[in-house]
């Protein structure tokens, strides 16, 4: 039996991007082992035979002795597991678990870059990055190595950073699906109150202050007819998290309201007239991908992993990255148009179908797994 070995940076983020993946590659005669911290979720994980380690590490830390603590705790999981193949999620495990996976000469390597992270976002070019960026060239010259884009846009990123090598075998998925029986197309409540739904992290690198500062110009015409509903963690562990105390001195309890973190999403969505993401950066956001799924018109920007989700006039509109001006002005055009609030979900729904089927994503993922 093959052993897989999935590492990410926490739990929750397994649950929702990755889990659907391993349940199917068990079923398929592999053995699967997924290290992440538990954040207290782990018996979600632990089910079908799957094994959990509790494997917690800094997300963003840049202290050099903390860091090579890091690398070590990478050493010893993976020498430990003696994976045939394993599979790294988010980008810290993408650096360390290559340069690990390459001294220990573990025979198959998956590497999946989803979005780049703060370090890539806002035009940073730091020596953070500078010293990732050669991390990621030594961990990414081998063979049976393959890295999974989901957007052109990091995939040339990469290549013009020279991280790439002629060895790696490169695959385009775009993102890690959705559940179209889960997330089915559902109709949309009564228009006496439009909800516009922000389902994220708060982050700044999400267009929290943009959003904010849209949510103030429209307040004074839209306060009766407009509610935003923020839905996410503030991720303190996070660089670009925003402070509760800033959402909360925002929210207030009616125009505006923070519901936090929701296990239920399904009917978060569904409570939803339009889903609104004015991130800076993404890999491919799994929150519009849903919100495709569930049938609602988006509001996005421009951005690198936003614009794929969103055909322009079709199933919604995109603006300039960092432009409340731009974000209230289609906003406001999306809510005094609910013909098109109708129709723009229809066509979501139209477009998860045919891009983000989670089965096309599962079968192309183990046919991945089954390379090596």
């Amino acid at each position: 039996m093959k052993k897989l070995l999935m590492v990410v940076n926490v739990d929750w983020f397994f649950i929702s991007h990755r889990l659907c993946i391993a349940q199917e590659t068990i079923k398929r005669g592999w053995e699967i082992i997924v290290a992440c911290e538990d954040t207290g979720r782990r018996n979600e994980i632990e089910i079908d035979g799957i094994r959990f380690i509790d494997f917690k590490f800094s997300r963003s830390g840049t202290n050099p002795l903390d860091e090579l603590k890091t690398l070590k705790q990478f050493y010893s999981l993976y020498k430990t597991i003696k994976p045939d193949v394993v599979h790294h999620i988010t980008l810290k495990p993408v650096i360390y678990g290559s340069i690990v996976a390459k001294l220990l000469k573990i025979n198959g390597v998956v590497n999946a870059v989803s979005g780049l992270g703060y370090n890539f976002t806002g035009g940073r070019q730091g020596v953070t990055q500078k010293i990732m960026v050669k991390l990621m060239r030594y961990g990414f010259s081998r063979d049976r190595l393959t890295v999974i884009f989901q957007n052109g846009d990091d995939q040339r990123t990469l290549e013009q950073l020279k991280i790439l090598s002629t060895k790696n075998n490169i695959i385009r998925i775009k993102g890690s699906g959705v559940d179209l029986v889960k997330f089915s197309h559902s109709p949309l409540t009564s228009f006496d109150r439009i909800r516009i739904l922000f389902p994220s992290r708060m982050l700044w690198d999400k267009g929290v202050r943009e959003l904010r500062d849209a949510t103030d110009l429209l307040k004074v015409k839209y306060k009766n007819k407009i509610q935003f509903v923020l839905s996410g963690l503030a991720d303190n562990g996070n660089k670009a998290g925003v402070s509760a105390s800033y959402l909360n001195d925002w929210q207030d309890g009616d125009y505006v309201v923070w519901i936090g973190y929701q296990k239920n999403m399904v009917k978060v969505y569904q409570d939803s007239h339009v889903v609104i993401l004015p991130s800076y950066r993404e890999g491919m956001p799994k929150t519009l991908i849903e919100a495709c799924a569930i049938g609602r018109a988006i509001i996005t920007t421009d951005a690198i992993g936003c614009r794929e989700c969103v055909d322009e006039g079709v199933n919604g509109f995109k603006v300039t990255v960092a432009n409340a001006n731009e974000l209230a002005n289609a906003i406001e055009d999306v809510v005094n148009n609910t013909e098109a609030i109708i129709d723009m979900g229809r066509e979501s729904r139209l477009k998860a179908e045919r891009e983000f089927d989670v089965n096309s994503v599962i079968d192309r993922h183990i046919e991945i797994y089954s390379g090596f």
